[in-house]
């Protein structure tokens, strides 16, 4: 298990509130690779129903039903590769989450519904998808809004482009939406380092502070890429965030819990 330790954690002000847990997940599509060879030798998953698909699920669901806001990147909203099952569905009943959103952003019709989704314990105010810039498209940001006003909390959800143009157009896209926000939460599939000039330019425009700097995630069966990120404002305090060395995706899974302060409001 990765973890980063207090001493390396963005500072944030003494806060009191409530510990939120939660767990971001490029899940590609429950097909389950967790060797190189399996990029060739699983490509057929992406199309056509394999008969470790709800084993797969499972194991999935029985991983995030320990967190209260999971973020899921490539999950399929119900065609013929997913057997016309709405994955996030299936696991927001598994795992035992009352509410989930999806959106989906490269719909195919039968063969393939390219999704982000987004599992909660608590109702949200609002939710809205984002169509997000790019040459090519199919890349999107799932928002969702806890509470009103002032001390709402804001949860993005993203699966970013793999050029950098792109990507920085994104980010550019992501500030602004973020920019009347004082509680926010950024996470996804960002194919990028932390380091990066696209992160560091939403870094500095927006204040937000990137704890998962030095935890790598891709490729799941030996990590060395940090591209899967959440990203906190000042405002909430960072109790823990860390790597899950869980092997059902060619990605690792991030975890963090954090304080948010209690003029949240979070309905049940």
């Amino acid at each position: 298990m990765i973890t980063r330790d207090a001493e390396n954690r963005p500072k944030s002000s003494s806060i009191k509130g409530r510990a939120i847990r939660f767990l971001s997940f490029n899940m590609q599509v429950g097909i389950g690779a967790s060797k190189p060879h399996h990029y060739l030798t699983h490509s057929w998953k992406h199309l056509i129903p394999h008969a470790n698909h709800f084993h797969n699920l499972d194991q999935i669901a029985s991983m995030i039903n320990a967190y209260d806001i999971v973020g899921l990147q490539e999950t399929d909203a119900g065609s013929f590769r997913s057997s016309f099952v709405s994955q996030p569905r299936y696991l927001a009943e598994k795992a035992g989450f009352p509410y989930y959103h999806v959106q989906t952003n490269r719909n195919l019709g039968h063969i393939a519904r390219h999704s982000n989704s987004l599992l909660s314990q608590f109702d949200a105010s609002e939710i809205t998808g984002h169509r997000l810039p790019g040459r090519l498209p199919g890349r999107g940001a799932l928002a969702a809004r806890f509470g009103e006003g002032k001390d709402a909390l804001l949860v993005l959800l993203l699966h970013l482009a793999l050029g950098k143009k792109a990507r920085m157009r994104q980010l550019g896209f992501i500030g602004d939406l973020v920019s009347e926000f004082q509680h926010i939460v950024v996470m996804g599939d960002l194919n990028c380092q932390p380091w990066s000039d696209e992160i560091k330019a939403l870094m500095t425009r927006t204040g937000l502070l990137i704890p998962t700097g030095g935890i790598s995630t891709f490729p799941s069966w030996s990590p060395k890429r940090d591209i899967d990120h959440f990203l906190v404002s000042p405002s909430l305090k960072i109790n823990y965030v860390k790597a899950l060395p869980i092997g059902f995706s060619d990605h690792l899974p991030i975890a963090m819990e954090v304080l948010v302060p209690e003029s949240v409001q979070l309905r049940h």
